[in-house]
């Protein structure tokens, strides 16, 4: 994979780390799309970068920033009990009005990346996929994927400001994500024919 970290500069005028991964083609003058991809819980771990390599050699030009940095940068937890509780502490006392500023931070850069051809898109997982909703609403993105994004039934006064196309990927038996809250994000895009929501 062509991959490596490469600096964000904040908007209050901090600097944090994000995960480039670069289309395979990239050698031959290759250039992609790009996606800005959003971290669970877990930090940009091993998974989040292998989703990203992923992306890219689809063709993809992907940016996935270290969300958590204003509280410990890095982060990079794995899936047992002990890091899951810590990446809850992490999530609980992050401020996300903030984190929204560093991802459109992270759209700004990766739209001026020479391998990023095209549009910008947010993709992002869990906690990542309500930052992702966000990030429609706020950070300039051309479209927004959310999977199984928790939180959203808090934020949709947002949703106003949305104007490109959303797909939303809920788990009926998700026992994180009641199916009232699913129902909310429903009817708040009824009859939006650029919004589409898939439970599964």
């Amino acid at each position: 994979m062509n991959s490596r970290w490469i600096d964000i500069k904040a908007q209050d005028g901090g600097r944090f780390k994000g995960y480039l991964s670069l289309p395979h083609q990239v050698e031959k003058g290759g250039k992609g799309p790009g996606i800005v991809l959003i971290q669970e819980i877990f930090g940009v771990n091993s998974h989040i970068r292998a989703v990203a390599d992923q992306y890219a050699s689809d063709g993809y030009t992907v940016l996935a920033p270290d969300i958590f940095w204003r509280m410990q940068p890095m982060v990079d937890l794995g899936y047992g009990p002990e890091d899951f509780q810590k990446g809850i502490g992490y999530m609980q006392k992050m401020d996300f009005a903030a984190g929204v500023k560093d991802l459109a931070s992270t759209v700004a850069t990766l739209r001026g990346l020479p391998e990023c051809a095209g549009k910008v898109a947010s993709v992002g997982y869990c906690m990542g996929g309500m930052l992702s909703f966000l990030c429609a609403a706020n950070a300039g993105v051309d479209a927004a994927v959310c999977y199984y994004a928790g939180g959203i039934h808090t934020k949709l006064e947002e949703a106003g400001k949305i104007k490109c196309p959303v797909l939303f990927h809920f788990a009926g038996n998700d026992s994180y994500i009641p199916a009232s809250a699913v129902e909310a994000v429903k009817q708040t895009f009824a009859g939006r024919g650029d919004v589409r929501i898939d439970v599964y």
